[in-house]
């Protein structure tokens, strides 16, 4: 990896509008770059079984987008063209194609989940159209060239998981609880598991259970024969809640550790804040970072969100348009192929959830936040950046 070039995000957010303003407006670029508007493409879950995610994606795009536009692009401005695709691998395929086809954009932001990312990708790569994943995390996503992610992918936060367990807890023994309905825990659990027993910790027993279950009495009966130093659940907060507050019930009191799924203000509300406490995550963003831009972002989105906190999801879906930006910014043209060309080539960027440096497979290398839970409430612990 190249040295990062390390400086603060308020500085290069300003130098970047600064310089892309000063970019000639004359020009050319890819169809939707044409004339004063530079056409995105916006492919998400606004309704179905994903839409916090990807109303939640939605809510950091406009507010990103307002910030860009205030500058402008060369004397162009930003339009981000909307596709609900329903949490459908169907609706998302064929939204990806009516953005390419007939709205002529010139990039496509999306999904939030890796199966209507997946549904996207060939589309993209034939028509040679950059494609970039706020939040899909499966290490396949970014096999074609033209696609990218702002996300880290399972692979690098499941072992930054596990590290924290042996290193900063000094715990030596697990119980794992899969989601056997969702590749998303499947693939944590999986890289978590490697390396937990590559630092000599063991996994004593690895239970299951599946999306919209409610009752996890005979799960959390085994974990209690098994008796754990403490739980790593790798799932989503509406399950993770669940779980949380049946085990404290049953007097279950160790540490739980999981991923950037649990991150919701829901998550408190279902199991209780008074049960959500001695309980740690890998994720990407919290608001109670005391960072000067992360507390910028947060009042911003405040503000336009009527006091809603922002949470992972939001803050990821604004790091990609500022992504987007300075590419095109790099490319000095608003082609397709040439911003394909300097995402590939995005080193040190300093972003809200990181400073992101892409690798040679697109996927970024930045900074992981541990939070840990204090009835309900987030605390920031620290900050584990990538190795050079």
């Amino acid at each position: 990896m190249k040295k990062k070039r390390v400086f603060a995000l308020l500085s290069t957010i300003l130098l970047m509008l600064g310089l892309l303003a000063g970019c000639s407006s004359s020009e050319s670029g890819g169809e939707g770059g044409e004339g004063d508007i530079i056409k995105i493409g916006v492919n998400l879950e606004l309704t179905g079984e994903s839409e916090f995610i990807g109303k939640s994606i939605e809510q950091g795009l406009d507010l990103a987008l307002k910030h860009v536009n205030e500058e402008g692009i060369g004397g162009k401005t930003i339009e981000l063209v909307k596709i609900d695709n329903k949490s459908s691998e169907d609706e998302a395929k064929s939204g990806a194609t009516k953005l390419i086809d007939d709205d002529k954009v010139i990039a496509i932001i999306g999904s939030g989940t890796n199966e209507t990312t997946l549904a996207q990708i060939d589309i993209a790569q034939e028509k040679k159209i950059p494609l970039i994943t706020p939040t899909g995390m499966d290490a396949s996503l970014t096999s074609q060239e033209y696609v990218f992610r702002t996300t880290f992918i399972d692979s690098y936060q499941g072992p930054a998981a596990a590290n924290f367990a042996s290193q900063d807890l000094s715990l030596k023994n697990a119980v794992i609880l899969i989601d056997n309905a969702s590749d998303y825990s499947k693939n944590l659990a999986e890289s978590f598991k490697n390396a937990f027993e590559e630092n000599g910790g063991k996994v004593v027993s690895e239970e299951e259970y599946s999306s919209g279950d409610t009752d996890f009495a005979a799960i959390l009966a085994n974990v209690q024969s098994a008796n754990p130093e403490f739980l790593y659940v790798p799932g989503h907060y509406e399950e993770v809640g669940l779980i949380l507050k049946q085990a404290r019930e049953l007097g279950l009191k160790i540490p739980f550790i999981g991923g950037d799924g649990w991150d919701s203000a829901e998550l408190g509300n279902i199991s209780g804040k008074q049960m959500l406490t001695n309980a740690f995550i890998t994720t990407h963003y919290t608001s109670k970072d005391k960072d000067k831009a992360v507390a910028t972002f947060v009042r911003k989105f405040k503000e336009k969100n009527t006091g809603q906190v922002a949470n992972t999801y939001s803050a990821l879906g604004y790091d990609t348009v500022f992504l987007l930006a300075d590419a095109i910014k790099r490319a000095g043209s608003a082609d397709p192929e040439k911003i394909q060309e300097a995402l590939a080539a995005t080193d040190g960027l300093a972003l809200i959830t990181g400073t992101l440096t892409f690798d040679a497979d697109r996927n970024p290398l930045k900074s992981i936040t541990i939070i840990e839970y204090k009835d309900g409430i987030q605390q920031f612990i620290k900050k584990i950046e990538p190795k050079e």
